[in-house]
């Protein structure tokens, strides 16, 4: 089993992105998780998976709408996905899988973090 942890941060404004609505599915769609940002952009509580294919989605629009951004209609960002996966070989870099998100009204950027 890996742990998994993520860390968003509003670029905009350079703060954590509190109270950002994110999820979190299976490869088949299944819904595992669903949650919000605490006030240091983090969310505890994400489960321990298996090796597989996953992807986290956070509600950016939603975010920066609630913040006071004001944003295009259609906005450019609605929601972020990040599909990735989960392997248990030694060359994966280990259990645990942070996958942070940068983001901004119109951009984003993520990576494999510790």
């Amino acid at each position: 089993m890996a742990t998994l942890s993520t860390h968003v941060l509003d670029t905009m404004q350079g703060k954590p992105a509190a109270g950002m609505q994110l999820w979190l599915e299976d490869a088949g769609g299944e819904e595992l998780f669903a949650g919000e940002t605490n006030a240091d952009g983090r969310c505890p509580g994400l489960p321990e998976l298996v090796p597989g294919r996953y992807a986290l989605t956070f509600a950016v629009a939603e975010y920066f709408s609630a913040e006071g951004a004001v944003l295009p209609d259609p906005p450019f960002l609605g929601d972020v996905r990040i599909a990735f996966g989960v392997s248990d070989t030694p060359e994966s870099g280990g259990g645990h899988y942070h996958v942070p998100l940068l983001v901004s009204p119109f951009a984003y950027s993520t990576y494999r973090g510790s």
